[in-house]
This record gives C-alpha cells, structure tokens and sequence, in this order.
C-alpha cells in the first residue's frame, strides 16, 4: 500500500476546525438563515399537529406580548434567565464549566427563606436586604465548594456542580417536612407562604427585580471589561499556563470568579422566592440554570447581549405555554416547538465558529 493510501486510511473522513473571524454581516447573515429554519422546521411540526403555522406562531407573540399581563410575565421569566446568564458567563469565560447554577439557585433562595423564619419582627426593609444578602453568601460560598477542589486538586467541575444540584434540591424537600419552615396550623410538607413585609415591592406591576438585573448587566460588563479582575479572567480562560507566567495567583482567581457566578445565581434564588413565587420549594428554580447556559452561549458572553436572549427565549417558553389553551397543542409538542428554535439557534453558531474539512481522495499508487 501507498503512503498516500495509508495517510487516507488514517485521516478521518471529516474533521473539524476553528473558521477564521468572519465578516459580522455574514454571521448576522447565517443567524437570520438558521432563525428562518427553525421557524420553516417548526411550520412543519404544526402542519403535522393539524394548525395552521401562521396562526400558532401569531398566538406565540400574543401570549408573550398581547396584553398587559402577559408582558408582565414574560419579563419575570426574563429576569431569571438574564441574571443567571450573567452568573454562567463569569464562570465560562473562565472555562470553568459551572452546571451548577439550578443548585447555587435553590441553596440562594433557602438562605433568603431562612431570613423569613427566624426574622419574623425585622421591618421589610431591612429585612429585604438581610434576605438578599444571605441569598449572595449562601450562593457564592455554594459554589466556592467546587472552585476550591478544581483550583487544589483538579477535579471535574462540571460534574461536582452537577451533583451539587441534587444536595440542594433534596435539602429543601428535607425542610417542607420540619415544623419551624411550615405555615403554622398544618403538617403538610410545604414551606409556608411569604407575607407581604418578605416581598418585593413592584414597579410597572413587575417585582423590583427587572430593575436589580439591568443594574447587574452594566455591573458585570464594566467588570469584564474594564477592570484588572475582569481581564485576569480572560487570561485565566485562554490559557492557564499564561496566567501563571504572568504573575497571576490562578487558584485564587477560580475561587473568587467561582464566588461571584454563584452569588449571582442565588440572588436569582431571592429574586424568585420573594419576587416571582413568594415562597420555596424544590423547583424554584424551574430549569433557569441549565436554560441559561443556553442564553450565555448563545449571547457570547456579553452581558447586554443577554437582554435580547434571555428576552427571546422568555418568548418561546411564555409562548409554548399559550398554545397549549388556545390551540390544544400538547405540552410535549410546544416544548419540542421550542427546542428546534433553540437547536437551530445554537447550531448556527458552530458553523459561524467551526467549519467542516472533508478528507479528499487522493490517488493511490498500487505498486507503492
């Protein structure tokens, strides 16, 4: 056999390589095409479910847009997606893969309901701000636990935040059951309900939240990049070796990054118990930690990006939700509707970032 033959018996058939920086009208360009499919893929399904696509994607918008309650909704499923993406983009930019957001989320909003148990005669105000705080310690610290072990031993983080998602979920099924986090008069395993001195006040009759989480966005991309912290973590991320080169302490840098993604998922965990939902149980974080990987990837990391993200995909979830009642699509339906937008969405930035090399065939040579 030839060389050339034995080169091609080893070369993959297809391969995949990192696509020069391509023109921003083009990558626009690519986005505008792959949105096109999802939406020609997804009249598809429709037609297949028997609706007429035009009209189920009109009850789409109208769901999240079509009165004022319904916007009103929509920005509180924003909220959490756009203040976790933040969180997930600290921690990622890092490549510090943090999957743990669902859990720093819940371990955010137990602390803050910890504060309504034990701090029943503290003013709203105070109280508020006690909550809030606890929510930031509880969450950060949280998620320190697996920084620690990848900065002095090198472990996985993304299955130690994985596991971490399941101590906290089973943590708060482990308080619905004591007495102290139950409405008084009852056994029944739920924790007990927020009076009006634990919740947020509203403005526009969306809790403060919306508010708190535009503040955050100019924070974070002031603090990426524009301050000495900020650039360390993208040297952290292009390479460690570098850091370390550079004079930077990379263990501490992990740890303290690692601290502020989770503070931020558990104010979410605040923003959800006494703004959204006014009291805790275990799915109080509701998915926004694994959605949110989704509104970080696809906004690249850029905190002002994610407005636009976090509000699409509020959308499509508001939405699925609406043509569930008025065109009895199933639940499994609309969420699959949802999923190929979204497929489709985070498909195209590969091929904007990636390209495909396919092997050609050479000549072989028979007598070599």
């Amino acid at each position: 056999m030839s060389k050339t033959a034995v080169k091609e018996h080893h070369e993959p058939w297809v391969h995949m390589v990192k696509r020069p920086a391509i023109d921003k009208k083009k990558a626009w360009l690519i986005r505008g095409i792959a949105l096109l499919g999802a939406l020609l893929t997804g009249a598809l399904l429709i037609l297949l479910l028997g609706h007429n696509p035009l009209e189920v994607y009109a009850s789409m918008v109208n769901g999240a847009f079509g009165k004022k309650i319904s916007i009103q909704e929509t920005v509180k499923v924003t909220i959490p997606l756009l203040v976790t993406g933040i969180g997930i983009a600290l921690a990622f930019k890092m490549r510090f893969w943090n999957i743990g957001a669902e859990g720093q989320i819940l371990v955010g909003a137990t602390a803050a309901t910890a504060v309504v148990v034990y701090g029943e005669s503290i003013p709203q105000v105070p109280r508020l701000i006690l909550m809030a705080l606890a929510a930031i310690l509880a969450g950060g610290l949280y998620g320190m636990i697996p920084a620690f072990f990848k900065a002095k031993w090198n472990t996985n983080e993304t299955l130690f935040t994985l596991m971490l998602n399941y101590i906290a979920i089973q943590f708060i099924m482990f308080l619905a059951y004591q007495p102290g986090w139950q409405a008084e008069g009852t056994s029944f395993p739920k924790i007990r309900t927020f009076d009006a001195a634990s919740r947020l006040p509203k403005v526009f009759g969306v809790h403060i939240g919306w508010i708190i989480a535009l503040v955050i966005v100019a924070a974070a991309y002031i603090y990426l990049t524009r301050t000495k912290q900020g650039y360390e973590i993208s040297v952290v991320g292009e390479s460690t070796n570098t850091a370390r080169y550079a004079g930077m302490n990379v263990k501490k840098i992990i740890i303290r990054t690692m601290f502020l993604s989770a503070a931020l998922a558990g104010i979410v965990g605040f923003l959800q118990v006494a703004g959204a939902d006014g009291t805790l149980t275990e799915s109080t974080a509701g998915g926004v930690g694994f959605t949110a990987i989704t509104v970080a990837w696809l906004a690249k990391m850029n905190p002002f990006a994610m407005i636009l993200v976090s509000l699409f995909i509020a959308v499509l979830q508001r939405g699925s939700s609406s043509i569930q009642t008025s065109h009895g699509i199933p639940a499994s339906a609309a969420s699959l509707l949802t999923g190929l937008i979204l497929f489709f969405m985070l498909g195209c930035e590969f091929f904007i970032n990636y390209q495909l090399i396919f092997r050609k065939r050479g000549k072989e040579n028979a007598n070599g």
